[in-house]
């Protein structure tokens, strides 16, 4: 394969690109990075978590699996997922500084992310402002970000109570998810705070096939 893009993303930032039909794209992270995309000739076409999970018929997909539009588009497929450790969320939304602090307000930080915080080590700002940064060049406002596809973010999910819950599950050094678009597309990440653990720089390639 012929790599035509290599990305290094700090903790906590993003990055938005385009990527035509059949490239490859290739995720390598040990913490949770939050992706979207969108189909790049009419951006009002977008990931959808709830189609997604009703497509594929489950709620943590794998490799071969879709993910699809909100018209019901095929937009990408997982064409591998290294990660032997935990799932991948499509129930969450993306973190910000408006609910870091209201968590840390209410006093539930402990309970949303297993660990006491200093003052200094709460985020100012997480996804939901990352993948907004990166985004804003293309005239997309943040509240038509859809909510994301988690890489990497194990959750716990009761099965009857619906309840979810954070772990520290992550993907090991080496670990990576790959997606091929079944489109043009233009596609955002955001490298997670990730508090339950701590979040970690993301490393990305696009391919040619």
């Amino acid at each position: 394969m012929k790599k035509v893009l290599e990305k290094h993303l700090p903790y906590n930032t993003g990055w938005a690109g385009e990527m035509k039909q059949g490239q490859l794209l290739r995720i390598a992270a040990t913490t949770t990075v939050d992706f979207v995309c969108f189909r790049l000739q009419n951006l009002k076409e977008r990931f959808d978590q709830a189609r997604t999970k009703v497509y594929n018929g489950k709620i943590f997909i794998t490799t071969g699996d879709k993910l699809m539009g909100r018209n019901n588009q095929h937009m990408m497929t997982i064409v591998e997922n290294t990660n032997r450790e935990g799932t991948h969320d499509l129930q969450k939304g993306m973190c910000s500084g408006y609910r870091f602090q209201l968590a840390k307000k209410e006093g539930r930080l402990r309970e949303y992310y297993h660990r006491d915080y200093k003052e200094e080590e709460v985020p100012d700002h997480g996804c939901y402002e990352n993948l907004a940064r990166a985004l804003e060049p293309y005239g997309i406002a943040p509240e038509d970000i859809p909510s994301p596809f988690n890489l990497n973010q194990h959750m716990i999910i009761d099965g009857k109570t619906g309840k979810m819950e954070h772990t520290t599950v992550r993907a090991k050094p080496g670990s990576y998810v790959e997606f091929r678009a079944e489109m043009d597309l233009l596609v955002a990440l955001s490298a997670c705070p990730d508090m339950p653990v701590g979040g970690k720089p993301v490393d990305l390639s696009i391919y040619e096939p």
